[in-house]
């Protein structure tokens, strides 16, 4: 406890200690759009080509059946980012790259798997939406709409 002065003690002011709040290491949007970059390459990419040169055949077959074929590329590429974050201690090879990790805003660990779902369904929303993507440019925590609503934050890892 912090030394008190004797007026404030015959006065009966007691000073409380502050808390220190932890500050959070939120990463910058710089930082989470090139892992993103990379994550698109790495694990998007492949997913894309598969579907449209293998499951659909041709990009004449995918262009006539787009929603179908964005369906068929995105619930793949959702699960195996969710499975990235779960399993990869909240990493993905972008993540990795640029030492960034996905936290539960409350706790600072590993999100459960199913805010983890959450998040990335709602990432793709908050894209086709555009404001929900935006909006991170606006806020001081750098946290975007799927962020917010699943309750989770992309932090720097102190190396």
């Amino acid at each position: 406890m912090a030394k008190q002065r004797f007026r404030d003690i015959k006065k009966g002011i007691v000073k409380k200690e502050k808390k220190k709040e932890k500050i959070v290491p939120f990463a910058t949007n710089w930082q989470k759009t090139k892992s993103a970059l990379t994550d698109t390459f790495m694990l998007l990419m492949p997913i894309m080509y598969g579907v449209v040169y293998i499951v659909m055949g041709s990009r004449e077959e995918f262009r006539n059946n787009m929603l179908m074929g964005w369906i068929d590329i995105l619930i793949p590429f959702i699960a195996i980012q969710s499975a990235f974050f779960y399993f990869g201690d909240g990493q993905t090879p972008g993540y990795k790259n640029y030492d960034l990790k996905l936290v539960d805003i409350s706790t600072l660990e590993r999100p459960p798997l199913i805010k983890i779902v959450l998040r990335n369904i709602l990432m793709v929303v908050s894209l086709i939406s555009f404001f929900g993507w935006a909006i991170m440019f606006f806020r001081k925590d750098k946290r975007g709409l799927h962020d917010i609503l699943s309750g989770t934050a992309v932090i720097n890892i102190q190396k």
